[in-house]
């Protein structure tokens, strides 16, 4: 069995700790490293293996989301799961930019947490439903250019959200696989997308996925 390697960044050491105890009770995860702030948990990542990186959106004084901008430059193969206290619509539209793989308000840790974790280390998007429905706000409000969408191409962006192979998708469309490649293709030249998780957060924000 593959092990998820879990990496927390939290300014209080008994929020570490809780989520270092719910955590450790998974076989399937294993917390790795632990630090209090942003730049201690860049430096120690030069060391470890990291799948992916859960942070707390509140410590003090770091930005969080340029810490995040860092990581996920210096470390692109690391997955990024936000948590915040608050439903922050600026800071959530800033995450996406960034290309976060997740975000959960913390009311839902509990129940969320663990799932959340596993589809990001999928390849996966995961976001609370209270910020999904925020996601579709911005999308409503801003003044942005609407990329025309086929019903294949909305067929075709929720079953890559919900995980779908280009087997599974296949199957059933009732089309060959190389087809399906060159479908995705065509949907990710769309947008400027180029990953699963990425296509996953533009299907929510466009309303089509609803997870």
């Amino acid at each position: 069995m593959k092990h998820i390697k879990v990496f927390l960044v939290d300014d209080h050491s008994i929020v570490r700790q809780g989520f270092q105890s719910l955590l450790s009770r998974e076989e399937d995860i294993d917390v790795v490293g632990e630090a209090s702030g942003g730049e201690e948990a860049i430096d120690k990542l030069k060391t470890l293996r990291v799948d992916i990186v859960v942070m707390d959106i509140q410590m003090k004084p770091i930005n969080v989301l340029i810490t995040a901008e860092r990581m996920l430059r210096q470390y692109p193969k690391v997955k990024i799961l936000i948590l915040s206290m608050h439903e922050d619509s600026v800071s959530i539209r800033q995450a996406i930019q960034l290309g976060v793989s997740g975000y959960l308000v913390k009311s839902t840790v509990t129940t969320e947490l663990l799932r959340a974790i596993r589809e990001i280390y999928k390849g996966n998007a995961y976001f609370s439903p209270s910020v999904q429905k925020i996601l579709i706000e911005i999308n409503n409000r801003v003044d942005q250019k609407q990329i025309a969408l086929t019903v294949r191409d909305q067929e075709l962006l929720e079953m890559i959200g919900l995980g779908k192979t280009n087997k599974d998708i296949a199957a059933v469309l009732c089309i060959s696989i190389k087809t399906v490649e060159k479908y995705r293709q065509h949907l990710m030249n769309k947008p400027g997308i180029h990953d699963v998780a990425g296509l996953t957060r533009y299907a929510i924000e466009r309303g089509i996925l609803k997870l």
